[in-house]
């Protein structure tokens, strides 16, 4: 017959980790903290300091966890420690876990209304700029209590991130991968060809991508539209001449206003930058430049309070005055 230890947290393992028998563990939240910092720190020491224990203690706690999963976690080297496949279905695990509870305190707390708690966010970069700064602004004003982490991440990046528990929401242009998560979309918008103000495609009242394939491109560096572009001409067979790859979306712009080369840009980020830059902005007829932007999420009743009315904030939120089509 099992004892019961007085720890606050007992858990079940999946088969996985099954060896004979099933593989019953006891071990506390700050068992579960350390091995989350070590994974992520690569080094045992540096993971201690920041859950606030000593080497001696972090190496015993992390034996013990090894022992009872009958599993190495780790793979030591003069480098440091990276993770075993069984390390990082741990991490996986673990990283949901911590945030539940995270996600209780909250709700629990004084005000469970979402006026206090964390949400952490992975985003695109088109998101970054052209969405969340209003509503972000709207809601944390409205909310004080409640704190934001917000990251830039590209769409597989951003799906890895809420599959394995590191952020709460993700929000990405375009499908999202085949996956568990649940998803909802929050506006539209469509990719537009940036060009210098005097240009040869002056006049025209839209184009298909592979029109612009006699230009030279201007890029977004790391981008998940950058990819996906890279994609489709090689569909084509084409070749897509990229002349210089910039961070941004005003830094492209600026490029292609001097006449550098033209760039493919969602029509919203096009038109704020237009404003204040002399661009030709002409619609792509493709199919595929018309994107819907979603909020990725695992189980959207396992939210926190504040998450859930960011989620409802950021899906029914009104149009800009003045947004062409609709489209944000």
């Amino acid at each position: 017959m099992d004892s019961v230890l007085p720890d606050p947290l007992r858990v079940l393992l999946p088969s996985a980790f099954l060896v004979e028998e099933p593989v019953r563990v006891h071990f506390d939240i700050v068992d579960l903290r350390l091995f989350v910092h070590i994974a992520e720190l690569g080094n045992l020491t540096r993971g201690a300091q920041r859950a606030a224990l000593s080497p001696a203690a972090a190496s015993s706690r992390l034996k013990s966890l090894e022992s009872q999963l009958r599993s190495r976690l780790f793979y030591r080297d003069p480098r440091g420690l990276t993770l075993t496949s069984a390390g990082e279905m741990l991490l996986r695990h673990a990283r949901v876990i911590l945030r539940q509870i995270e996600h209780v305190k909250s709700d629990f707390s004084v005000h469970s209304d979402g006026a206090t708690g964390h949400i952490r966010m992975f985003a695109n970069t088109t998101s970054i700029t052209e969405v969340l700064p209003e509503v972000l602004a709207r809601f944390m004003s409205e909310r004080p209590g409640v704190t934001v982490d917000l990251q830039e991440r590209n769409t597989r990046e951003v799906v890895r991130g809420i599959l394995d528990g590191s952020a709460d929401l993700g929000l990405i242009a375009g499908p999202a991968p085949a996956s568990t998560l649940q998803s909802l979309c929050f506006s539209t918008d469509r990719l537009v060809l940036a060009t210098p103000f005097v240009h040869p495609t002056n006049g025209r009242s839209e184009m298909r991508f592979e029109e612009t394939l006699e230009f030279p491109h201007i890029g977004l560096q790391g981008s998940t539209l950058d990819l996906f572009l890279t994609q489709t001409v090689n569909q084509l067979n084409q070749t897509l001449n990229v002349r210089v790859m910039m961070s941004s979306f005003e830094a492209m712009c600026r490029m292609i206003e001097a006449g550098v080369g033209v760039g493919i840009v969602p029509e919203s980020a096009a038109r704020r930058l237009a404003r204040s830059m002399r661009l030709n902005l002409i619609p792509l007829s493709d199919a595929w430049a018309f994107r819907e932007r979603q909020v990725l999420f695992r189980d959207i009743d396992a939210l926190p309070g504040c998450a859930r009315v960011f989620l409802n904030l950021l899906v029914h939120r009104q149009e800009p005055a003045g947004t062409p089509e609709g489209r944000t």
